[in-house]
């Protein structure tokens, strides 16, 4: 009788660890403080800064000119009236685009360096025009990042570093592209992680709180790194699948020990 309440026991043990792990729906639910009424709330969201070029960058230049013969000029493996900054082997290309190096430069075929730390591409895009004005008849410049790299990691469906389309990227925006926070994602903690220098800067987030679009860091900067920590239920989970092992052996024990106790009497 004895080891059939310890047989028992287990089982209940079993079941209170696993229903006990389950997330509520009420903990993945975001902006929680958001009233569920039709009544409309205007909330202010914080000043969109555009990123500005830092070294290491990876930046894509595109002239454009109604003169084929002009373009050419700078296109020199092309020959079209388009040239990218992959068309060629001049200057210092690098996968996609021109590399920006410790100083601060790219350098451009025909048109040599260019500075571009701490500009916007706006204002680089400016510079490389009128310095093309020079050999080309109306030239359409166009510079974007190559290389505005978001990388996501921990509770989220797919953590990968993510290579976003365009610079106005949110916090939002990147756990989307990660397919959202897990059921085990701690909503309320969610950490950025920023360069800045030669420094990191560390900022926590709370998604269930709707003041963060009114956040500085609501729009992410190429390289930072969004964290999601586990909550308490994933590790609740981790526990339960060592607690459930435990129970299949001593229950297999158990059972072994009554059949062995009926079969000597």
């Amino acid at each position: 009788m004895r080891l059939n309440s310890i047989f028992i026991l287990l089982i209940l043990s079993g079941f209170t660890i696993y229903f006990g792990s389950c997330a509520s729906p009420k903990n993945i639910a975001y902006f929680k403080d958001v009233p569920d009424t039709a009544k409309l709330r205007l909330i202010e969201q914080a000043a969109y800064n555009t990123p500005k070029i830092q070294p290491d960058d990876i930046l894509q230049v595109t002239i454009q000119t109604l003169d084929p013969g002009s373009s050419g000029l700078f296109d020199q493996a092309g020959g079209g009236n388009t040239s990218p900054g992959t068309a060629n082997g001049m200057g210092n290309l690098s996968g996609n685009g021109y590399l920006v190096d410790k100083e601060g430069y790219v350098i451009l075929p025909l048109l040599g360096k260019v500075s571009v730390l701490g500009k916007t591409t706006d204002q680089v895009r400016d510079e490389i025009s009128a310095k093309a004005a020079v050999y080309y008849k109306d030239p359409v410049v166009n510079v974007r990042f190559s290389n505005f790299k978001i990388t996501v990691l921990g509770e989220v469906v797919r953590p990968s570093s993510y290579v976003m389309p365009n610079e106005k990227v949110t916090i939002l925006d990147a756990l989307g592209m990660a397919g959202d926070l897990t059921i085990y994602g701690r909503r309320e903690n969610v950490l950025l992680i920023r360069a800045n220098g030669n420094k990191k800067e560390f900022v926590r987030f709370n998604l269930n709180d709707s003041k963060i679009f009114s956040s500085p860091y609501f729009y992410l900067h190429q390289g930072d790194v969004v964290y999601v920590e586990p909550n308490k239920s994933k590790v609740a989970s981790t526990d339960m699948a060592k607690a459930r092992n435990f129970t299949i052996i001593a229950s297999i024990l158990s059972v072994i020990v009554i059949l062995a106790t009926r079969i000597s009497f």
